[in-house]
């Protein structure tokens, strides 16, 4: 603990004493802290320490969230929001410096954001008011951040979301693999190999030009959207490692993906997971109601994207499972075959209701 209170202080604001360090949050990727100091302006930041397993390139990681976190600021100045809150994480300087970011004697990568006040955030979706509210959110910021040249953001993550890439990652891991069928695996076999065909059709309309490269959050779940505590308004997107180049169709699937399955990603109940139409109604009025800036090929392509995010994981989760589990942490040995069959269910349940679907996105 003296240690933490020691990196803490070197990202101190003003001359402020640092009281309490203490775990923070729900995220499995980053070491997350909650500073108390003894301001009475801003008494608290959130310390992190950098997956770099994860982010291999955590300088490039900093620029992003600064480029992001300026760009977002300039469009609030410029035009200000009327009728509500909108927060943008600040990034921490270490004092006496202009570096982003502490490294330690263990090599550890070190940085302080702002904690935004009067805040908080649910893991899951609570009702369709917080539903819309989500949807809002993220809209909010594509709206604010889409003006932003993609060649200022570095592509931290290549591949992520890639869908043929993590498909020939598959087929070449299982020609490697000693498979145990099962009636769990011959699932999933079946159910990738009857889609594999249309595993690229974001990748190709990218390509024909229908589709651009956009500023995405790259990790839009519901816990990353932040709530006013009085009036359970979204007032910010947070936990922005993942910002980089991409198709927005990456955030809004994963967002609608990770929202309307209310059993959960590690329910053992796969056989009943549903795509939940009330709650993705609801998300998408939220997010369509700021998204003015969507093109016809856009909409065109957002059903895709809903059903294929859910293909993806759960392509990805298989993967890992016939590997030998090397990439996702598990706690026993089928738990990312598992997690396969809940996204397979999931993308089954929205094929199964693709003209509603298509209704809520054209109503």
């Amino acid at each position: 603990m003296d240690n933490l209170i020691a990196i803490a202080d070197l990202f101190k604001l003003q001359e402020n004493k640092v009281l309490e360090v203490k775990k923070f949050g729900s995220g499995n990727i980053n070491h997350t802290f909650l500073v108390t100091t003894n301001s009475t302006t801003e008494p608290h930041f959130v310390l992190q320490r950098l997956n770099t397993k994860v982010f291999h390139q955590p300088e490039l990681v900093m620029n992003n969230i600064s480029t992001c976190c300026n760009r977002l600021r300039q469009e609030l100045q410029q035009t200000p929001l009327k009728d509500r809150r909108w927060e943008v994480p600040r990034v921490l300087r270490v004092k006496n410096s202009d570096r982003t970011y502490y490294i330690d004697s263990q090599s550890s990568f070190w940085r302080g954001i702002s904690y935004i006040s009067n805040s908080q955030s649910f893991d899951t979706v609570r009702d369709t008011k917080h539903g819309w509210e989500v949807g809002y959110g993220l809209g909010m910021f594509h709206n604010l951040i889409g003006n932003l040249d993609v060649t200022q953001l570095a592509d931290t993550l290549p591949g992520f979301h890639i869908t043929p890439n993590y498909l020939q990652n598959y087929q070449i891991v299982l020609k490697r693999a000693k498979v145990n069928n099962s009636s769990k695996v011959d699932y999933c076999l079946k159910f990738i190999s009857d889609r594999a065909a249309s595993a690229d059709i974001l990748e190709t309309a990218r390509e024909r030009g229908e589709l651009k490269l956009r500023p995405i959050h790259g990790d839009p779940k519901v816990n990353n959207i932040l709530l006013d505590r009085q009036t359970q308004q979204a007032i910010a997107l947070i936990d922005l490692d993942t910002v980089k180049p991409g198709l927005i169709h990456y955030d809004i699937g994963d967002c609608l993906r990770s929202a309307c399955n209310l059993l959960g990603e590690e329910t053992s109940n796969w056989q009943n997971v549903y795509f939940d139409l009330d709650l993705a109604r609801s998300i998408l009025q939220g997010y369509l109601s700021v998204a003015k800036f969507l093109t016809s090929n856009d909409y065109r392509y957002l059903y895709e994207a809903i059903r294929l995010l859910a293909f993806e994981l759960g392509l990805r989760f298989f993967t890992d499972y016939l590997a030998g589990n090397i990439y996702f942490q598990v706690k026993y040995p089928e738990q990312n075959l598992n997690r396969a069959l809940v996204q397979f269910k999931l993308a089954q349940s929205i094929e199964v209701q693709k003209g509603a679907i298509k209704n809520l996105i054209h109503s």
